[in-house]
């Protein structure tokens, strides 16, 4: 038993250890240290550091519960957010351990043959809970399959992989716009569903709306929206206070981590993808609390839970767009508009609108969205219409001299 348990220690603190400083940056004496143990103990146990590698690639479930973990979610929401949401967990996981990353693929050529069929199996065996969830979406319709569902999965990781390497190897490359965007493609691609051209070396993304009007909704109602989130909960008074004080759509809520979250005494600000983008204090002529203490603080403060991500559903899980649509009809419930119920896509329009009024620039607002000017006419259009309303009133409640 002790045997079993030094050797778990030490399997557990060589992964720690390559995570932090990757293979070659690594020494036996620094393992054995973590573990708490005699470095002769490591080589009885594993002969030497690759030894202790090869143990790590087979004995290590990282990669195997990353793949159970999308097939234990699949029952909620639409198979594309499933996957997104997968993509989205995978590139972090990957993103947290860049050395070990760059360990694996620059150095592999140094290894055995068995430690690279090692990390192969691994690999192996995460593709097939991918392949069986992949296989659900097929049999439900929800994917237009052209390769068998290993083939797929294989896709899939492979691409998350080659993104990941990418990143981790050169910073300033033009081959897309954003992870979002490339995210957005890799879901996509996977379900058969065209893309949508766009070019390498842009800039900005597309926007979500480009109709020749927009449905932006009256300050009564935001408010009136806030009070209904406050009252089912902390979380959902944060989330709501995110998605019309920053202007963030649904999508992206969903990958904020608690590290893109940046505020002081003079701001507040969220990283969402390559742009960051303030939280106001101020929305629709309301004070929502100051910088550092607001409905998200609060909420983040009052958290006992270690999970990363910002937002989290029933489950102690990331939260997906489905968990934020259902908060957001128990926030709406009840109330209307001319057009009917409001919808969530409306919190973002109703941001832009309201930071044009306030005095946005077109050209600023592009930096904050991502969007480009094209798109941005109708919120352009739109605040001009609102502007020249509220001129009109003003005007008819003076007498003409």
């Amino acid at each position: 038993m002790a045997s079993r348990s030094t050797r778990q220690r030490l399997i557990k603190s060589a992964l720690e250890l390559f995570m932090a400083q990757g293979v070659n940056g690594t020494t036996t004496r620094q393992i054995a240290e973590a573990a708490d143990v005699n470095e002769v103990t490591l080589f009885r146990q594993f002969g030497n550091k690759h030894g202790l590698l090869l143990a790590v690639l087979e004995e290590s479930a990282a990669l195997k519960a990353l793949g159970e973990s999308l097939v234990q979610g699949s029952s909620t929401g639409s198979a594309g957010q499933g996957l997104r949401q997968y993509a989205s967990v995978y590139l972090h996981a990957l993103e947290r351990v860049p050395k070990l990353i760059r360990s694996l693929v620059g150095e592999a050529d140094q290894y055995p043959e068995e430690h690279r069929r090692a990390l192969g199996q691994g690999l192996t065996e995460a593709n097939r809970y991918v392949a069986q969830y992949l296989q659900q979406g097929i049999n439900r319709g929800d994917f237009q399959a052209r390769l068998p569902a290993e083939k797929l999965a294989g896709l899939l990781n492979g691409m998350l992989l080659g993104y990941a390497v990418i990143e981790f190897t050169s910073e300033f490359h033009q081959l897309w716009e954003s992870r979002d965007a490339f995210l957005d493609h890799v879901v996509q691609l996977l379900q058969g569903a065209e893309v949508s051209p766009s070019s390498a070396l842009s800039r900005v993304s597309e926007a979500p709306v480009a109709e020749a009007s927009v449905a932006d909704l009256s300050a009564s109602l935001v408010h009136q929206i806030l009070r209904q989130a406050k009252k089912v909960s902390l979380q959902d008074y944060a989330l709501a206070y995110v998605l019309f004080g920053a202007g963030v759509a649904a999508k992206d809520v969903v990958g904020l981590m608690r590290s893109q979250q940046i505020c002081d005494s003079h701001q507040h600000l969220l990283q969402v993808g390559t742009r960051q983008v303030p939280v106001n204090q101020w929305i629709m002529g309301n004070r929502y609390g100051s910088y550092t203490a607001n409905p998200l603080t609060k909420w983040l403060k009052s958290r006992k839970d270690k999970q990363p991500h910002l937002f989290l559903n029933e489950l102690d899980q990331p939260v997906a767009i489905a968990n934020i649509k259902t908060r957001w009809q128990l926030w709406t419930d009840s109330i209307t508009t001319p057009e009917g119920s409001p919808i969530l896509a409306q919190t973002q329009q109703t941001w832009c609108i309201d930071m044009l009024l306030r005095g946005m620039s077109l050209e600023n607002l592009s930096i904050l969205t991502g969007w480009d000017l094209e798109s941005l006419q109708p919120y352009a259009r739109r605040a001009e219409e609102i502007a020249a309303i509220e001129q009109a009133t003003r005007l008819d409640q003076k007498p003409n001299s």
